[in-house]
């Protein structure tokens, strides 16, 4: 008699797997063996059907057959797992009704076989299971005589089972039925369906296969997405990535467990397996299969012979980044190059200094003093001096990047040297309003020897540039004409943000960055920069910048310091700034010099005062 469990009561347990030869020929006479047996002894059929009940990896490895038509005329092959097809086929069973998994993946790793084979298992075994199949295409899920649909797959492994293994009473005309199969022994049955709008609209599923999840349109992906949580406690969401704004991406950023395949698990593709060591030189970590005399790419990434030909089979390093390195950000057209962004954060990025918050004045924006904050939202890369001002020589300018306040993402003010072309200062912060981030960045301006603002001005930097008006503060950018040739300047403050001038704006902080000409010593910042992409209207967007939703709440930033560092460098490049050490020398003890000391002696120097002045 057979062994029959309910999914939530089903522990994972290979006890029979063992038996299993998994080289091919030894595999295949194995099986012709147990089949010669069970044909002279209906008692062993019983207990071989007992084991595979018992056993899931002793039931695909010993029994199951996998299509591969790059095999022709032998496209129908044993289905015999590798060891981290093993695992994931255990992970995949332990999720079923329990709770979500995304599967994310290398190509040709065969994970839409092994979510196939794990529901196929609980479909023969398993009492009353319901399962649905969701591709992005009808075609994908259902159609006959079209091996990349669903239910394609899973009539392949049924009919390719013996007959004595398949379930008892099935009648093909009478249980299968387009997008629909069901078992008679145990009630079990399997559907498939599109994933559009209505996609297990008011169903209950043991579990749901999301195949290739991350090519479903956002909008409808998010849709999906919040309508079959009700529906299951399992989701399988099985995908190579495509880009970073897509639901699939998304939901890397909730607490979702992962099961990740990336090809140097293969035990083919990984042969030669070799990376870049810390001295910079070759480092091999799986020698077998590294030929001699081979020319290796150092480039710090995990690499073999067999990825090597695979990377120069292709056609962009897009196609790499999607298909073999599971680099969602790298998978979409970045705007940044990433290689020489990494390179920049390993070459200038640096601790922060100091880290705490500059208090102020809240009606007049004038600062009170900087007080040391671990948790604080400023961090410094310059020294301070002994009245905890910022030891400054040169001019700095401060971008500024506003949202809403409302913790979605963040606000952000940096401060940039006019002189050095370095980045001094950055605040970060989500939860301050448009009007009370202009006090702040007042008080870092004055604070900071009369910095010059720069904003964009639409959207809530409307509000920010009214209430920096309102303080009375002057020393801020006014918006010119960049496309005229006499780049006249008007009385409107603030950068006026198109589609053309974000463009250029953007472009022009990108080859300052990218040609080492402005130092940026914010590692979040030049990460920032690898999350923007070229959207298909040819502007530059960060990639999340037309997500539906974003579960990472105020816990994601969209790109607001890399916004705000471009801001800066076009202040500094559209002004000749000066050091202040170049400005005019006014002789002590002069008239001038005497109304200098009269207008300023209740304010701080810029630099600390030398020992000859001190008591």
């Amino acid at each position: 008699m057979n062994i029959f469990f309910l999914i939530s009561d089903m522990k994972i347990s290979t006890p029979f797997n063992n038996r299993i030869p998994k080289d091919i020929r030894a595999n295949i006479r194995w099986r012709s063996a147990v089949h010669k047996r069970v044909i002279n002894d209906s008692s062993y059929a019983s207990a071989i059907i007992d084991a595979c009940s018992c056993d899931p990896l002793f039931f695909i490895n010993g029994f199951a057959f996998t299509h591969d038509p790059r095999r022709e005329p032998f496209s129908k092959l044993p289905f015999i797992l590798y060891p981290y097809q093993d695992d994931a086929l255990k992970d995949i069973l332990k999720a079923i009704n329990e709770y979500d998994l995304l599967i994310e993946k290398s190509r040709d790793m065969g994970a839409s076989w092994l979510n196939l084979a794990a529901i196929f298992w609980c479909w023969r075994f398993r009492k009353n299971t319901t399962f649905l199949l969701g591709s992005r295409v009808d075609d994908y899920v259902d159609k006959k005589g079209n091996p990349k649909a669903l239910l394609w797959r899973f009539d392949f492994l049924l009919d390719n089972l013996p007959e004595w293994l398949k379930p008892r009473g099935y009648n093909k005309n009478i249980h299968r039925s387009i997008g629909h199969i069901e078992n008679p022994e145990n009630g079990s049955v399997v559907d498939g369906e599109a994933t559009t709008e209505n996609f297990g609209a008011g169903d209950r599923r043991t579990a749901i296969l999301l195949d290739e999840f991350a090519r479903v349109k956002p909008a409808l992906a998010y849709s999906i997405v919040s309508a079959t949580g009700p529906v299951s406690n399992c989701r399988l969401f099985n995908s190579t990535p495509f880009g970073s704004n897509n639901a699939f991406c998304d939901l890397r950023e909730i607490n979702i467990k992962r099961l990740r395949l990336h090809w140097s698990l293969h035990p083919v593709k990984s042969r030669g397996l070799y990376t870049t060591g810390e001295d910079g030189k070759l480092k091999i970590l799986i020698s077998e299969g590294y030929p001699e005399d081979y020319e290796p790419t150092l480039d710090g990434k995990i690499r073999s012979p067999w990825y090597d030909k695979e990377c120069k089979r292709a056609l962009s390093k897009q196609e790499i980044a999607q298909e073999l390195d599971i680099d969602y950000l790298g998978s979409s057209f970045q705007y940044f190059n990433s290689e020489l962004v990494n390179e920049l954060i390993r070459k200038y990025a640096r601790p922060y200094i100091e880290i705490g918050e500059l208090e102020y004045d809240g009606t007049t924006g004038d600062p009170i003093g900087f007080r040391q904050d671990e948790n604080g939202h400023l961090r410094l890369w310059c020294l301070l001096n002994k009245d905890n001002k910022p030891s400054l020589e040169h001019r700095i300018v401060l971008g500024v990047d506003i949202s809403a306040g409302t913790g979605a993402s963040n606000s952000c003010v940096v401060g940039w040297d006019s002189v050095t072309l370095e980045k001094i200062l950055e605040y970060t912060n989500p939860n301050i309003r448009p009007e009370e981030l202009a006090k702040q960045a007042v008080a870092f301006a004055k604070w900071l020897n009369d910095a010059t603002l720069i904003w964009e001005s639409g959207g809530p930097g409307r509000q920010f540039g009214s209430r920096v008006m309102e303080l009375g503060y002057g020393n801020i950018y006014l918006r010119k004409n960049d496309e005229s040739i006499s780049g006249k300047v008007s009385d409107i403050p603030g950068f006026a943000s198109t589609k053309e001038t974000k463009l250029v704006l953007m472009g022009a902080y990108r080859a300052a960055i990218e040609k080492g000409i402005a130092i940026n010593r914010s590692k979040e910042a030049l990460e920032e920069c690898l999350e923007y992409i070229f959207d298909p209207q040819g502007g530059v967007v960060h990639a999340r910048a037309t997500s539906k939703v974003d579960p990472s709440g105020a816990k994601s930033n969209h790109g607001d310091r890399c916004i705000a560092d471009a801001l800066a460098w076009k202040l500094m490049s559209d002004r000749k700034e000066v050091s202040i050490k170049q400005e005019l020398v006014i002789p002590i003890g002069s008239l001038a010099w005497r109304n200098k000391n009269r207008e300023n002696k209740n304010k701080l120097s810029n630099r600390e005062l030398s020992k000859e002045w001190s008591y």
